[in-house]
């Protein structure tokens, strides 16, 4: 597309908490991208390495908000309340972009009045930088709502994959700080309770995964995944909030049982399961016995 001056302005919002060794890729791939309207805040949230250092050598070209360590749903609600942009772009300081990414999504998001928010595909890398497996997009409805209760992870490329109108995050109330690992699709549940969404099927994104990443901390995301599918359950439509609703609830549970088993938390594991099935009889039934079995003699799951 031609790019002109007067297209809308995004804004891209980046928390850093001690990330001096891979800051500077994310930035400079923000800084690199073809579209030229934009402004990239980063929040350095309390870091106590050389994150800080980092980000003042790049002056003018970036904004810097200093704030004690908070997290990084709180880090993130920080470059929001600061974002000057008709748009807010997410992106995770260990994560980078490819460079037509935001003029892609910008472009289909002001063709698309409908559309709340767009994500595109996405690389999925080690910390060696092997390519693990591509994040595509699922099919062509923009009504992701249910889906999103059903299946947490239907946003194409995650956090740093997603643009959307900033008017409409900050109607549905920014990130939830009381969530630790579950607050990006918490937020894409009440994004699409009030607009649609499309995905570029175009990996414009890298998602870098880490052993020591917030979504490897099961208890934290269990506990948040659970906490998200109560507080939301209102937005469903009146005749999802029941059968539908309890079978969602009732997949995270059984979700969260496999890893407990793994990790060897028997009791957990059991418990979860048996939740699940009184949740959902019909809906989980052969999955949970299934699982409850396999517990029993001890099988990989």
């Amino acid at each position: 597309m031609t790019v002109k001056m007067t297209l809308p302005l995004v804004s891209v919002v980046m928390p850093a908490f001690n990330v001096a060794w891979c800051v500077r890729t994310a930035i400079d791939s923000a800084l690199a991208q073809t579209y030229p309207a934009r402004e990239v805040i980063v929040v350095n949230d309390g870091s106590t390495d050389d994150t800080g250092a980092i980000l003042r050598g790049y002056g003018e070209r970036i904004a810097v908000i200093e704030q004690p360590n908070r997290g990084m749903c709180a880090a993130r609600n920080a470059a929001i309340r600061r974002a000057r942009g008709s748009y807010i772009a997410f992106l995770d300081a260990d994560d980078r972009w490819l460079p037509t990414k935001l003029a892609l999504q910008v472009e289909l998001l002001e063709t698309r009045p409908e559309l709340g928010f767009c994500s595109t595909a996405a690389r999925v890398e080690d910390e060696q930088g092997r390519l693990l497996n591509v994040w595509r997009c699922r099919g062509g409805r923009t009504d992701m709502l249910e889906t999103l209760f059903s299946e947490n992870a239907a946003i194409a490329g995650g956090c740093s994959a997603v643009v959307a109108r900033r008017h409409l995050v900050e109607q549905v109330g920014l990130f939830d700080e009381s969530l630790r690992g579950f607050e990006d699709p918490d937020l894409w549940i009440r994004l699409a309770a009030v607009s649609g969404y499309a995905c570029i099927d175009e990996p414009l994104a890298v998602i870098l995964r880490r052993e020591r990443s917030v979504s490897r901390n099961v208890d934290a995301m269990r506990a948040s995944t659970l906490r998200s599918l109560h507080k939301n359950r209102g937005l469903l439509p009146p005749h999802l909030r029941g059968r539908f609703w309890r079978n969602c609830l009732a997949g995270a549970y059984t979700d969260y049982a496999k890893p407990a088993y793994r990790e060897g938390r028997i009791g957990r594991a059991y418990a979860d399961t048996l939740r699940a099935l009184a949740l959902s009889p019909l809906g989980r039934g052969r999955l949970c016995l299934g699982l409850l079995r396999d517990f029993l003699l001890r099988r990989p799951v």
